[in-house]
């Protein structure tokens, strides 16, 4: 629950001002909106501040008990939907503390001693990201699982592979999905690359210079997890790398779910008939009574370019920044916010959307008839025979442009009058003719044979398990958070 917009308050702080805030600059400075999504972390950040300065005997126990005590009803209060967000009080940070002021009192105003907001939310921001990565991370581990186990069931599959969308050689449905699980493990990969980097606590930088106060950023450090505080105060609050990082990585992984969700598209029109999506993620026509439209796979498509906005939006946002913080860099949640989620949705349903997707054998068959998918084949049995391949390569584009012409192909026409046209005997092309026995040959690493894409599926699936386990690590609760359900610290 958020209050509306009306007359500008006092300001909260500050001194020496003659006006009250104008009201459209209360409405534009206010980012409690959406950075209320902090709520949680801000708390966690809290509770590790308020347990150091106790440590430190710069806060004193009954006062600590007291902001403990207060921090955990008022996280009970948002995570059931009670609290009241206020615009007057512009941020997350502010409402909380104001929050608290009004339920413990004077200790309240001790929780903020050798604290900025401007090392308050670049800690927030680190936390909410280390959490949601470590989730995404986990949802594209399952989506590699998905596609690995469906690769496994389709090894033997045959299906024409293509470039510039032209038929051009044969290749099995299970090659095709292993081929989009890579995709997602270098996603993954970079995931937990970013999620190393942004692994350390920019508390106790305060404003932008530390604070005089003996604080220990070691203990804040560990109680909320970090592999130790940053090492300098000036980059700690202005530093938004990770956040571009995650948002390139989210950007990227878009792009990747947009080519699967292209590929479904056009696999499951009626003119491929390769695929068939489930209903349940179909939608029907609001005129033509037996359309299926395929949105889900579309939307993947169109999502990617909602993400890749998100990531331009924050690096214009921080292009020309001088160090250390500016109000600028407010406005770097929302992008974040909705790449995350966006992209965090869209794993999640093409899972689903795969793991459901029924491949039709007879027309991938069928069409591995068309388009000479096996004419590199040919010319490859006519090296074997001695000719050079250049040479081979125009005598078999000659051939392909007469069945053409004549309305027939490789199969129509017979290994022995295939052979009787290029001169060679008739084994040389029997085998270069029939699908099954041209994957079984492609026996190198990497390539379609059926046997080596079922072994690739069975390696994949535990990749993906060992990324899953990755992932997991990321979401154990920190000390932080393990105080905030009445864990001592």
């Amino acid at each position: 629950m958020t209050d509306p917009v009306g007359k500008a308050p006092d300001r909260l702080w500050g001194g020496g001002y003659a006006q009250d805030t104008h009201p459209l600059v209360q409405k534009l400075n206010a980012s409690v909106g959406y950075d209320q999504k902090l709520a949680y972390d801000d708390i966690v950040g809290s509770l590790a501040h308020a347990t150091m300065l106790r440590d430190q005997s710069i806060l004193p126990e009954d006062d600590y008990a007291a902001i403990v005590t207060g921090l955990r009803t008022i996280w009970a209060d948002i995570a059931a939907g009670r609290f009241v967000w206020s615009v007057a009080r512009e941020d997350v940070h502010m409402n909380i503390e104001a929050a608290l002021r009004d339920r413990i009192g004077d200790p309240a105003g001790r929780l903020h001693t050798a604290r900025s907001r401007n090392d308050q939310v670049a800690l927030d921001e680190r936390l909410w990201l280390r959490r949601t990565l470590g989730q995404i991370a986990g949802y594209i581990a399952h989506l590699a699982a998905v596609l690995a186990e469906a690769a496994r069931d389709h090894a033997n599959w045959p299906m024409p592979g293509y470039t510039h969308l032209q038929r051009a050689q044969p290749v099995t449905v299970g090659h095709l999905l292993l081929a989009h699980a890579e995709a997602q493990l270098r996603d993954a990969s970079r995931v937990l690359d970013c999620l190393q980097r942004l692994n350390v606590s920019p508390l106790g930088s305060g404003a932008l210079a530390g604070t005089t106060l003996p604080i220990d950023r070691d203990k804040t450090s560990a109680l909320l997890g970090f592999a130790g505080p940053t090492r300098n105060s000036l980059d700690a609050v202005a530093d938004r790398d990770h956040l571009v990082e995650a948002m390139a990585a989210a950007a990227l992984g878009a792009v990747h779910l947009s080519r699967i969700g292209e590929e479904l598209c056009l696999y499951a029109s009626a003119e491929f008939g390769f695929v068939r999506l489930p209903d349940a993620f179909t939608t029907g026509s609001s005129l033509m009574p037996q359309k299926k439209n395929p949105d889900m796979a579309e939307l993947l498509r169109g999502k990617s370019g909602r993400v890749i906005g998100d990531l331009v939006t924050l690096l214009v946002a921080l292009k020309g920044l001088p160090r250390a913080y500016n109000k600028d860099m407010q406005e770097d949640k929302e992008p974040l916010f909705d790449a995350m989620q966006t992209w965090g949705d869209c794993l999640q349903v093409t899972a689903d959307m795969l793991a459901a997707a029924q491949w039709q054998k007879k027309a991938l068959l069928a069409a591995l008839d068309k388009g000479f998918l096996l004419a590199t084949d040919l010319a490859d049995e006519l090296v074997r025979a001695g000719m050079p391949f250049r040479t081979a390569h125009e005598k078999v584009a000659s051939l392909v442009a007469e069945l053409v012409a004549a309305n027939t192909t490789f199969g129509k026409l017979g290994a022995v009058r295939l052979a009787d046209k290029l001169g060679v005997d008739t084994g040389v092309v029997a085998a270069a003719i029939d699908v099954r026995k041209a994957l079984r040959r492609r026996d190198i690493p990497g390539a379609p044979h059926p046997g080596r894409v079922a072994r690739e599926a069975v390696a994949m699936g535990k990749r993906a398990a060992k990324v899953q386990a990755l992932a997991q690590a990321w979401l154990v609760p920190c000390a932080a958070e393990r105080l905030l359900v009445g864990d001592a610290a």
